[in-house]
């Protein structure tokens, strides 16, 4: 047990203690926590500051305002229903299109206005929120996959899981939906996790359910060398929500529309610590490296382009 110990120490992993007391606490004020803790409130920063995101269609917030869903989602034929202040991807709605009276949900079940309803008031009641508190639902634009991950991922949009310290970006990965997570890209569901060579935005080594893997579960194609497009822009998304919220050690999730490019999907106070997994490789290191830096630089682009000379493949 010890030499396992002092393995893991000597690789640089972040354990969750260490996370909590040194970085979360440290460099987290608790008062920050509802600009991400509340995905709307996030969504209105980001609108604000001019950073790429989702269009909202409309926000359900009380109960009588259930029915006015149909003029909330207007002529859109495809769109996504989530909890405000959800987490880990429960209660989120993905609505792929109609067909004759009814909603098609991703997974290519038929939900007619009474099931979305239900849904809606559910997420009001707080089924899908951190701590069960009542809650509110948006209603938004949904993200169209890229092609470049169409062999690569099963039944939904992957996205962009990027840390960040002290707004420099210093790890990254990609989620991909499988079967097994019921087309979320969410670890914990069983939910694929790649390694990102943070330099050149390059894929390399596979997880899923903590098994390290080389191909998709599902589609059986290789996972290293996929080069994400734009990524310098990610990268400078990524920093950009330094200032955004004032957080000081968080993870920013992006997604990669195939019409709009990169897109902050939301943010995440406390981010887990699978991503050293994914990569092979130890977060500790790397926060302690930004932690000894002397000055940081204001300009988000100068910060992305540090994490490249930072972290060199």
């Amino acid at each position: 047990m010890i030499s396992i110990a002092r393995r893991l120490n000597e690789m640089g992993i972040l354990g969750m203690n260490r996370r909590n007391a040194r970085y979360i606490l440290q460099y987290n004020q608790r008062r920050l926590y509802p600009l991400v803790d509340d995905k709307l409130h996030t969504k209105r920063l980001a609108g604000d500051a001019g950073i790429a995101i989702p269009e909202l269609y409309g926000v359900v917030e009380i109960q009588h305002q259930v029915q006015e869903l149909p003029s909330l989602v207007g002529e859109h034929t495809d769109f996504v229903i989530k909890p405000a202040k959800g987490s880990g991807g429960n209660g989120v709605l993905v609505i792929t299109g109609r067909r004759r009276n009814c909603w098609l949900r991703s997974d290519g079940m038929l939900l007619d206005e009474e099931a979305i309803e239900h849904h809606v008031s559910n997420t009001l009641s707080g089924l899908y929120s951190l701590g069960g508190v009542p809650d509110s639902a948006l209603i938004e634009y949904r993200v169209k996959i890229d092609p470049l991950f169409n062999a690569i991922s099963y039944g939904g949009v992957p996205d962009i899981r990027i840390v960040v310290f002290r707004g420099i970006p210093t790890m990254a990965m990609l989620r991909l939906p499988t079967r097994m997570s019921g087309g979320k890209a969410n670890l914990h569901q069983g939910g694929v996790g790649v390694g990102i060579d943070l330099p050149t935005g390059m894929t390399h080594r596979g997880v899923q359910q903590e098994v390290p893997i080389t191909e998709h579960p599902d589609t059986g194609n290789p996972l290293q060398d996929v080069e994400l497009p734009n990524w310098d822009v990610m990268l400078s998304l990524a920093s950009r929500c330094y200032e955004l919220t004032g957080l000081g050690y968080f993870g920013a999730d992006i997604v990669l529309d195939r019409n709009l490019g990169p897109l902050l999907l939301e943010l995440n106070a406390r981010p887990g610590l699978s991503i050293q997994i994914a990569n092979r490789s130890g977060l500790r290191k790397r926060l302690e490296r930004v932690e000894a830096l002397k000055e940081i630089p204001a300009d988000p682009e100068e910060r992305a382009g540090l994490a490249v000379t930072l972290f060199p493949t």
